[in-house]
């Protein structure tokens, strides 16, 4: 599990702590409580506060977006939360699909129709430098934070393994000789740009209580 520069005793002394993650993605969700559960917070879903509106994410940057989202569920509900943008940047297509990664290849958030238009964009070329990134905003106590996670990698010519969501796949970080898909959910957790924004964020949550 990813700790960041902290030690382990330092999360054991973290208060119980209650925030809203600010997403609809059950996987996120899933992937940033198990992430944070050495940290002794509590995150409350949108449907545990009983949101069903579909939160704006219009924004033209992952840093927009996490923010419109953390700025639109703190005022409507006036609770601590936060919220997160994710996007992969691909080094010869100029950082695309980036903030439109979820949407790539149209508005359903289709996983698959994603995978193979990026596939397809890529198809004969050598260069397949990408990097995923995330940007976790955060309001707690009427003060505002970011924090970012970077992994960087290469997208395969195909996909490989079945676990994780989204790009998972087809993307290989730097290092390993497999796909997030095929790495699995315990090794992702511990390197992934999710797991190191969620732990800054854990670590500062720690260094604050």
């Amino acid at each position: 599990m990813f700790y960041g520069t902290h030690s382990l005793s330092l999360y054991k002394k973290l208060k119980k702590m209650k925030l809203v993650f600010a997403t609809n993605n059950q996987h996120k969700l899933d992937e940033v409580r198990q992430i944070t559960a050495p940290y002794g917070i509590e995150i409350v879903s949108l449907a545990d506060i009983h949101c069903q509106e579909e939160i704006p994410e219009t924004a033209e940057t992952l840093e927009g977006n996490a923010w419109q989202k953390a700025h639109f569920l703190q005022e409507k509900y006036g609770m601590d939360c936060f919220a997160d943008d994710t996007g992969l940047e691909v080094e010869v297509l100029h950082n695309a699909p980036g903030v439109y990664s979820a949407r790539y290849a149209g508005s359903g958030h289709d996983s698959e129709a994603n995978m193979k238009k990026l596939l397809q964009n890529l198809a004969g070329e050598k260069n397949r430098k990408a990097r995923f990134r995330t940007v976790i905003a955060l309001t707690i106590g009427g003060k505002e934070y970011t924090f970012e996670g970077i992994v960087s990698g290469k997208i395969t010519t195909e996909k490989r393994g079945e676990g994780g969501f989204g790009y998972d796949p087809i993307f290989m970080p730097d290092g390993y000789d497999k796909t997030f898909a095929e790495l699995g959910n315990d090794v992702k957790n511990q390197i992934s740009h999710r797991a190191q924004a969620v732990g800054k964020l854990g670590a500062f949550l720690a260094s604050i209580s």
